[in-house]
């Protein structure tokens, strides 16, 4: 599983002119599902999707993490995260899971991220997204289970 973190002011997803998913500050992540992936790796994301310090505490060190700073954890399946780029100018999708699996597993994430932190919101699988952010730092980290 992979995963492209940000750090945000706001975040929000849109699908056909509706909000799905909206955060203010907090944690914003494009989920990538590789076929190999189980539960474990899903658990093993989770905890670093909300145990990373990524917040400044009032030394400005990066001590923090979004559940410390009461923030929002904003999810977002994103399967082009798994594509090989290394050869052509076409990006290859043998790297990520099949549409039922990524689903799958994408489904799992959220539930478990639910029962995990209250302040949880989510694109949808599969949809056309229009996913809006303000980067704050920017900090952004690619995290890999």
């Amino acid at each position: 599983m992979r995963a492209v973190i940000q750090r945000v002011s706001h975040a929000s997803v849109d699908i056909d002119d509706r909000t799905t998913g909206a955060i203010d500050q907090g944690v914003m992540a494009l989920i990538g599902v590789a076929p190999a992936d189980t539960h474990a790796h899903a658990d093993k994301m989770l905890n670093k999707l909300l145990k990373l310090r990524l917040f400044s505490d009032e030394a400005g060190k990066m001590n923090l993490n979004v559940q410390q700073v009461e923030g929002g954890l904003l999810l977002v399946p994103q399967f082009t995260l798994m594509a090989n780029t290394a050869k052509g100018l076409r990006p290859g999708f043998d790297g990520a899971a099949t549409p039922a699996h990524g689903e799958a597993m994408f489904d799992y994430l959220v539930t478990q991220a639910r029962q995990a932190w209250s302040r949880v919101a989510t694109g949808e699988f599969g949809a056309d997204m229009h996913v809006s952010l303000l980067n704050d730092g920017p900090v952004t980290f690619i995290v890999e289970t």
